[in-house]
């Protein structure tokens, strides 16, 4: 047996805690497995394992040859694995988590197109506000507006987003067109509801610096969604992201609001996926595939107003 063998061997005895446990794996006897240790141990010149009949104890240098056999043996894994998918095209179920907005005007607008160029990938989409847990809920990869920072998880930022204060042209018309953050007192601002309250605080720039104006109204709501559609149905003022309201705006459906105060305030949109050395096919293909549309400037972002795109 070569070395890299006998690494195997002694690895899965050390984690299977025995000679017996160990062979039973390896399809193995015992005496080939205990043979196969003293053979490696003559070679190395020192003692790896202490062994009685009903265990097994790591001196010191095997300790330190088991780390090292654990990680070569992963660094020789990760490259005949990294060859494999490299040669390996994309296939099979790919699920994908995002929030109710982005899943209905940024991802299931060009779906055609990815499943056009990746017939053999079947998509599944779990669409919600709320953040699902990728190993938990079974998710590839998920398109998350801010994410936060977990040391188990891969970022890749597809794009920067804003949020933009808008109405639609039918409120402007009825109530007036504000035309300084302190008018928004007389106006009636969509505002959220729960935990996302810390939005209705609305950033803006004066002389004396930045500032905040908590914004309030008769309509409250606890997503994206149906803020997006109240405004659109000129119920209100809102404060939406731009990926949701930037095709409304170039439109004209809804008209973008005190844009010289408002304190632009920019917000990744990541794919995020699991820590792994090599990627999935199907999960790589679609990663790359939306940085691909969304690079270097998004899409709901052309056509935007000249004074607007200066503030990114």
């Amino acid at each position: 047996m070569d070395r890299v063998g006998e690494m195997e061997v002694f690895v899965r005895v050390v984690e299977k805690g025995g000679l017996s446990a160990a062979a039973r794996t390896l399809a193995m006897t015992p005496s080939a497995v205990s043979k196969l240790l003293s053979r490696l141990e003559e070679r190395l010149g020192a003692r790896l394992l202490h062994r009685t009949t009903r265990r097994i104890h790591l001196t010191h240098e095997g300790v330190d040859y088991y780390r090292r056999s654990v990680r070569i043996l992963a660094d020789i894994n990760d490259a005949e694995q990294a060859v494999t998918l490299a040669h390996t095209a994309p296939r099979g179920e790919l699920t994908v988590n995002t929030s109710i907005p982005f899943a209905h005007c940024q991802i299931v607008p060009i779906l055609p197109e990815f499943l056009a160029l990746f017939p053999d990938v079947r998509v599944e989409l779990l669409v919600t506000d709320n953040v699902i847990d990728l190993v938990d809920g079974g998710i590839d990869v998920a398109i998350r507006i801010n994410a936060r920072k977990d040391s188990s998880l891969i970022l890749r930022q597809l794009a920067l987003d804003r949020r933009i204060i808008c109405a639609s042209p039918d409120y402007l018309r009825r109530h007036g067109t504000p035309e300084h953050p302190s008018d928004l007192r007389h106006h009636n601002c969509l505002a959220w509801t729960g935990h996302h309250n810390a939005l209705n605080a609305w950033p803006f720039t004066g002389p004396e610096g930045p500032y905040s104006q908590l914004v309030g109204g008769n309509t409250r709501v606890d997503n994206g969604e149906t803020l997006y559609e109240a405004a659109l149905a000129g119920v209100g003022i809102g404060r939406l992201a731009e990926f949701r309201v930037g095709a409304d705006i170039h439109a004209g459906r809804l008209v973008a609001l005190l844009t010289d105060h408002h304190r632009i305030e920019t917000f990744p949109i990541d794919a995020v996926y699991t820590h792994r050395r090599h990627l999935l096919p199907r999960v790589r293909a679609f990663v790359d595939f939306l940085a691909h549309r969304f690079q270097p400037v998004p899409p709901w972002r052309i056509g935007m107003p000249a004074d607007m795109d200066r503030k990114v």
